[in-house]
Formats: structure tokens, C-alpha cells, sequence
């Protein structure tokens, strides 16, 4: 145990500093503060120390510099060693035990103001130095970063004003958590690739799998709600990603319905009403639907709430919900339902790897048919166009290797997460006939180029006359050749779409 004998307090939000110093003073600590703080603590009546009468340094440039001073950093940093020691007596440098810091309110002012300079002038500077300081040097001083701290702070300082230091390592953790989320809000308005500047942790119930913790960092009002239902989670979250990307490429006055499972498409359709594209949707692979996800780009409407009423299903995303349907809907407790607001943007994808971190760039091209090369004989009617396209945007949002089949508006067929090409396509096939689809004159789309001709026969066999790919083989004319053999078409996207 180590006791608190002198304390730093600079903080932006006073809530509940009067507690915290009445209790450090009772204890005989001495406090130093600065500007703002130190005048509230003063008018307390409690005895407080400026830290520029510590330092014989006045603060300067309009308050930036205040406590970036060797006297104020060598008492936070100061170990017990002996040289520590000697250099603290040599330069009359005091033990800070404590430092209660928090930081300036960077993400609201990015919120309520568009003023750069306003902004700029709210990146916290001292107080980043402080906490790190303190955390660093967690074996000697507790460092308290967050008001979220305070109630664990006035305990202890009830008791014996002692900290240990478990409690100091667990206040250090959760510093350098904060001062990173920071530091990405600040990187996150300065660049202007990024959109997220307002980031808040969201602990999850678990991550991917229940022995796992999970959370979620970021800001989801703007963009969801959620009306119903139990708490989202981990897997949740990643399957609202999913359908919501898809459903932004997927640009219709139409209505749209997209089911979703473990992240990809298992049931698309376009049609002139919803519950007419909720039907035939789910006649995709009315059997991976069962527990999916459902969005929806149209309101739901009674109608079409007495059909998915039917499927169990966990999560439904609409843009609105009739009254009636809604109670419909919400007759069941754990379903989650959620209103999206807006689909967000987003231009840099982050994933860990290995002991750091991969970023690129956002996939947001999306191709209409007149970026297509036709490379056959045979240019696709005006059906076959409409469904290439389609065919080709669900193949992009869905796991590679993968293969699409897409008729008329409407997923029937797909093949995806596979090591083999071929296997995607066979699976595509078999699972179409499964649901009764006919293959014939329907359309096939490939996230990647084929380097044989092996793809393009299969699909000739079973009825597929159309067919989108990236193009690129060496061998791209084998394929072309078939094609023009058996009065085929097909089309060269240019762009290929690796999803892994």
C-alpha cells in the first residue's frame, strides 16, 4: 500500500472535485492545481497549491502551457531509486502520489462547432502528458483519468487514503485506453479520409464467442436505433455491417430485401413491393434464413409484418415500421428490431494482424453495366444486364472465392467461402436446384477472373447464358471462346472484388 501524501488536480468537469478534495484534505494532502481548478478548490475553503508558485513559472500562451515543467513531471516520474532521489532533493522536487486529470472536450466541440481554430485549440496537451506520465509510473502513483473513477477513488480515500497497486496498474490500463481513444478522435478529424471522430466504447455481453470480450467503439445513434429486442451483440453488430454495406451499393427506387447469415447475402430480391421482395427473398434459401438478419430499404407494413412474422429470425432493419406492424413484430420479446437512420460511409477499413494492424482503403467502387466490357459475340439482353449488375454487387459483399447466380432481380444461387472456384459454382448450382430455381437464362458473377474454361462449361451445362467476371487470366480467351461456342455472353468488369 502506498500512501497518498500530495496530489496534482486539473480538470475541465468539477462534478464531484469538492467531494474528492474535502476527503484528500481531511487526510492532510497537499493539492496543487491550475487555472479554473484552482480557483473552484479555493472557494471551497480547502488549503490548494498553485502549480505556478511550484514551478516560479506563470502560465503562458493563453493558458497552453501550464504544467510542462521539469518540477511537475519529476514529481509524477520520480521512482525510488537512488539517483531519483538525489536529483529530487538537488532540484527541490516534490512526490506527486496522485494525479486527477481529465482531458479537454475534444469530440463535442468537433460535434457543436465547425470552427477550426475552436477545435484545434481543444486538443489537450498537458493533460495527454499528465496521464501518461502518471500511468507510466503506476507502480508509484494512481493515476485517475475519468470521473468513471471517481467513486473507487472517494472509497479509498475514506478509508486510509492508500492505494495499491493493482488498483494503480487497473488505473494505468484504463489511461493509456483513454488517451488512445483520444489521440484516434484528433487523427480521426485531421484526416480526411476518416469519418469517425466521435468514438465510444460499448462493452458487448462477449465477442465472437461467449469466452471472449468483446466491445464496440464508435458511434451507432446517428445511424441506428434500436426500437426492440435484447442487447445487440458482437456477431449482431457484425451482420448489421454487412447487410447495411449491401444495401448501400444496392441503389433501387425498387423495394429491397436482403437476408443475411454469418456476414453474407443468402437472400436478395428486387421488386415493385416489399412484401412481394420479402417473399422472394426468403425463397432464396428459405432454410439459412432461419435465425438471419432482414433489411429491408422500404417501411414494413402490416402486410408484410404478418409474413416475417412467421420466421425466426433475430434481427429486422427498416427504415420505419408501420404502427400495426410493429406490435405484430414486437410480440416477441428478444427480436431486435432497429430503425436505420443512415447508412454510414465509410472510407478505411482497420483489422489486427499478427502483433499490429492492416489499413486500406474502403471497397466503394460499384460498376453499372456501361463499365462492363462485353467480350463475346453476344451483348446480354436487358434482363441479363439488370441481373449481371446485381449479381456482381451481391458477389462483392460476399466471402471469397464465390460464385452469384441472380435471375430477374433475385438471388437464387450461391457459393461462397470456398477454397476452389469450382467448388463455389457447384455449390451455387446445387443449392439453386435445391430451391427450385431454373437455371436457365440466368446470370453468374465472379468476385475473381477464371483461369480456365472449366467455370464457364459447368455453367453452359446447367442453363447459365450470362456471365460477369473481372477478366485478367492469361487464358481469358479459352473462356471467350466457349462462350461464343454456345451462344453464350459475357462481360469483363475490370475490377475484381476479394472479400476474405
Amino acid at each position: 500500500m502506498k500512501k497518498i501524501k500530495s496530489a496534482l488536480i486539473s480538470v475541465f468537469n468539477k462534478d464531484r472535485i469538492d467531494e474528492i478534495c474535502t476527503h484528500l484534505s481531511s487526510n492532510n494532502v497537499t493539492i496543487y492545481s491550475t487555472g479554473g481548478t484552482y480557483n473552484y478548490i479555493l472557494s471551497l475553503g480547502i488549503s490548494v497549491e498553485k502549480v505556478e508558485d511550484l514551478t516560479s513559472y506563470p502560465s503562458i500562451l493563453n493558458g497552453r502551457v501550464k504544467t510542462l515543467h521539469p518540477k511537475v513531471f519529476g514529481g509524477i516520474l520520480k521512482t525510488n531509486s537512488k539517483s531519483d532521489i538525489e536529483d529530487s532533493k538537488n532540484y527541490d522536487i516534490p512526490d506527486i502520489d496522485l494525479v486527477v486529470v481529465d482531458l479537454y472536450p475534444f469530440e463535442d466541440t468537433v460535434k457543436n462547432t465547425n470552427n477550426h481554430d475552436e477545435i484545434i485549440e481543444k486538443i489537450d496537451i498537458g493533460g495527454v502528458s499528465l496521464i501518461r506520465a502518471a500511468a507510466k509510473n503506476y507502480e508509484n502513483v494512481a493515476c485517475v483519468s475519468s470521473s468513471s473513477q471517481y467513486e473507487k477513488l472517494i472509497k479509498i480515500i475514506k478509508e486510509d487514503c492508500s492505494t495499491d497497486i493493482s488498483f494503480r496498474k487497473i488505473l494505468a490500463i484504463e489511461a493509456f485506453e483513454k488517451s488512445s481513444i483520444y489521440d484516434s478522435r484528433i487523427f480521426s478529424y485531421l484526416n480526411e479520409k476518416s469519418i469517425n471522430t466521435n468514438s465510444e466504447i460499448r462493452e458487448l455481453r462477449y465477442g465472437e464467442n461467449p469466452h471472449q470480450k468483446g466491445r464496440f467503439i464508435g458511434d451507432l445513434k446517428d445511424y441506428i436505433s434500436q426500437i426492440s429486442g435484447k442487447e445487440i451483440s458482437f456477431n449482431n453488430l457484425l451482420d448489421i455491417d454487412a447487410s447495411v454495406n449491401l444495401l448501400r451499393d444496392l441503389k433501387s427506387d425498387k423495394c429491397i430485401f436482403l437476408i443475411h447469415k454469418h456476414n453474407n447475402p443468402c437472400g436478395v430480391a428486387i421488386r415493385d413491393s416489399i412484401t412481394e421482395a420479402y417473399q422472394d427473398a426468403l425463397a432464396c434459401d428459405n432454410i439459412s434464413a432461419f435465425g438471419g438478419i432482414l433489411t429491408s430499404n422500404k417501411k414494413i407494413d402490416k402486410n408484410c409484418a404478418e409474413q416475417i412474422n412467421k420466421l425466426f429470425f433475430e434481427i429486422l432493419i427498416a427504415p420505419d415500421f408501420d404502427n400495426e406492424a410493429l406490435d405484430l413484430l414486437m410480440s416477441k420479446k428478444n427480436r431486435i428490431l432497429i430503425r436505420l437512420n443512415k447508412i454510414p460511409l465509410k472510407n478505411s477499413q482497420i483489422r489486427s494482424c499478427l502483433n499490429g494492424y492492416l489499413e486500406q482503403e474502403t471497397d466503394n467502387k460499384i460498376e453499372k453495366f456501361q463499365d462492363f466490357k462485353v467480350v463475346t459475340n453476344k451483348t446480354p439482353d436487358n434482363n441479363n444486364s439488370d441481373d449481371l449488375v446485381l449479381a456482381s454487387i451481391i458477389a462483392k459483399h460476399t466471402k471469397s472465392n464465390c460464385i452469384v447466380i441472380v435471375k430477374n432481380n433475385q438471388l437464387i444461387g450461391s457459393g461462397m467461402g470456398q477454397v476452389s472456384r469450382i467448388d463455389a459454382l457447384n455449390q451455387a448450382i446445387e443449392k439453386s436446384k435445391k430451391f427450385g430455381f431454373e437455371l436457365d437464362q440466368s446470370s453468374l458473377a465472379s468476385d475473381a477472373f477464371f483461369p480456365f474454361s472449366d467455370c464457364v462449361e459447368i455453367s453452359c451445362k446447367n442453363g447459365i447464358d450470362s456471365i460477369v467476371q473481372p477478366g485478367g487470366s492469361v487464358r481469358d480467351q479459352d473462356s471467350i471462346d466457349f462462350c461464343n461456342k454456345n451462344e453464350m455472353s459475357m462481360v469483363f468488369s475490370g475490377i475484381r472484388h476479394f472479400r476474405h
